[in-house]
């Protein structure tokens, strides 16, 4: 490989995979491998789903860019990823998981991330794939490609070399990090990492629940709450149906405003943000979801939704958890890996509002993270009796 101020010079030897007959062939041969690297590319601008444009394979030995848009049948593939007697290799990967999932419903198994690796080796989280590339072999890889349309065809020669590097070097930068993993006490929860991945890949969409993902939801009550569910439920389930991005049905903030004022006449809408499409199209329908909404009987209203980060303790007890979690991190983990402000929130949500249930444990108390959970969990108790 050839090497000019620290740019790489050299041109990686890919096949093109656009037949039946080939794609049967570099499965086959991946299958036969204990560990392959892969990588996907993918565009989610417009739609809820991403659009699948590129599959990277590298087992080693051959350098496969597989092309879905000419295949009709990627079952080989499919094959390969369930095959659990070959490790996949991935970095930062709960994209390509989520594409795997809606494509094949069938997720890389086993798995492991080198970004998760990396994690447990003291990396910073900002250090991506390029970085680590840099630190390991000296190599600054070219990331001009990084903005390709992956559904057009032809891609050029310097996007079509820009996929392959991603698993070109994933590979030895696998084999550069489990060494040094195995001289540590974290093989079990890299793989318990990997597994939660795995795990929350394979949740489905839940259009019942979709409103308490909507910012400010938590200010609204009885019917106005009510009137949002029912919305939220009905934007994603649109969204589903048509494969539209949820603020390409209706925008999220305008859901809002719509639910909160009650609105009662599509006259109302522009004021409160809505586009001249979004009511001539979904107006009507809107109307009617609130209108539904104020009818029920307010022993069906959705329970009010608890917002602790508004609680004059909570700013206080985070910062005392923080603290108590640089203590307690081992030497070589970032706090970020052990405690992040996610999952103290969801430790301090647990024992506010869910009555410390045994039934839904937060992160922070399961697995590897336990024992130093249960020193965050005495000290949060501590702080909530004062």
């Amino acid at each position: 490989m050839q090497q000019q101020n620290g740019q790489v010079r050299s041109v990686l030897n890919y096949q093109w995979i656009d037949s039946a007959e080939l794609l049967q062939t570099v499965c086959d041969n991946a299958r036969k491998k204990t560990v392959v690297a892969l990588d996907t590319e993918f565009i989610r601008t417009r739609t809820f789903y991403p659009k699948l444009g590129l599959i990277q394979l590298y087992d080693g030995e051959r350098l496969s860019l597989i092309d879905p848009l000419s295949l009709l049948d990627l079952t080989p593939f499919s094959q390969l990823l369930a095959d659990d007697s070959v490790t996949k290799v991935l970095h930062s990967c709960s994209e390509d998981l989520e594409v795997f999932q809606h494509y094949f419903k069938q997720l890389p198994q086993p798995m492991l991330d080198t970004q998760i690796i990396a994690d447990f080796l003291g990396f910073s989280a900002s250090s991506g794939f390029a970085k680590l590339v840099q630190h390991f072999f000296d190599l600054a890889l070219d990331k001009g490609a990084s903005r390709t349309d992956w559904l057009a065809r032809p891609l050029s020669e310097q996007q079509l070399q820009y996929a392959a590097a991603d698993v070109w070097y994933l590979l030895p930068l696998f084999e550069k990090l489990q060494p040094l993993l195995a001289q540590t006490e974290w093989q079990s929860a890299v793989v318990e990492e990997c597994e939660f991945l795995l795990k929350r890949a394979q949740q489905p969409n839940d259009p019942e629940n979709a409103y308490l993902k909507i910012g400010n939801a938590w200010r609204l009550h009885g019917e106005r709450l009510l009137s949002l569910k029912w919305l939220a439920k009905w934007r994603m389930r649109m969204a589903i149906e048509r494969d539209l991005a949820l603020n390409f049905v209706v925008k999220e903030q305008a859901l809002y405003q719509a639910a909160e004022s009650q609105v009662k006449h599509t006259s109302e809408f522009l004021d409160l943000g809505f586009h001249p499409n979004e009511i001539r199209r979904h107006g009507k329908k809107i109307l009617q979801i609130i209108t539904l909404a104020q009818k029920v009987e307010a022993d069906q209203y959705p329970p009010a939704i608890q917002q602790i980060a508004t609680l004059p303790r909570y700013k206080s007890t985070l910062r005392a958890l923080q603290h108590k979690a640089g203590e307690i991190c081992p030497p070589a983990l970032n706090k970020e890996q052990l405690a992040s402000r996610k999952l103290l929130h969801q430790l301090i949500k647990w024992v506010w509002t869910e009555q410390s249930n045994p039934e839904r444990l937060p992160r922070l108390l399961q697995g590897w993270r336990q024992p130093y959970g249960q020193q965050l969990l005495s000290l949060l108790q501590t702080e909530t009796t004062r």
